[in-house]
């Protein structure tokens, strides 16, 4: 029975700590603001997160949460590599998916994670 890495989750403008792990940024687009020592990230996998398409969809509207996950989910299904790329750079863990959303529940470094921690 294989052991489920430690992820955590961390927004871009948040300082980064040791207890941090492996900083892996999940995003498509680069966070506005940031250099790139101050993201200090040992990964940027942009393949991974949700198409053009489906970002500009939900544009972080709550009220498309649901749909947005069943959405990005499939997006994952299809994409077994991208998936097998996030698993390899995340290790053993521990590893922190860095993320820019401002909402911390809804976004897709959480639903990644759920994903990853599932299967």
């Amino acid at each position: 029975m294989s052991r489920k890495p430690t992820i955590h989750l961390k927004r871009a403008y948040e300082a980064p700590e040791a207890s941090d792990g492996r900083r892996i940024l999940v995003e498509r687009l680069w966070p506005r603001g940031i250099t790139k020592e101050k993201a200090a990230l040992d990964a940027w996998l942009k393949d991974v997160s949700p198409s053009p398409e489906l970002r500009k969809w939900y544009a972080h509207d709550a009220g498309k949460w649901p749909e947005f996950q069943r959405r990005y989910r499939a997006e994952l299904d299809a994409n077994p590599a991208g998936v097998a790329a996030v698993r390899e750079a995340v290790g053993p863990g521990p590893a922190t998916f860095v993320f820019a959303a401002k909402d911390p529940v809804r976004n897709s470094a959480t639903l990644l994670r759920e994903y990853l921690l599932e299967g």
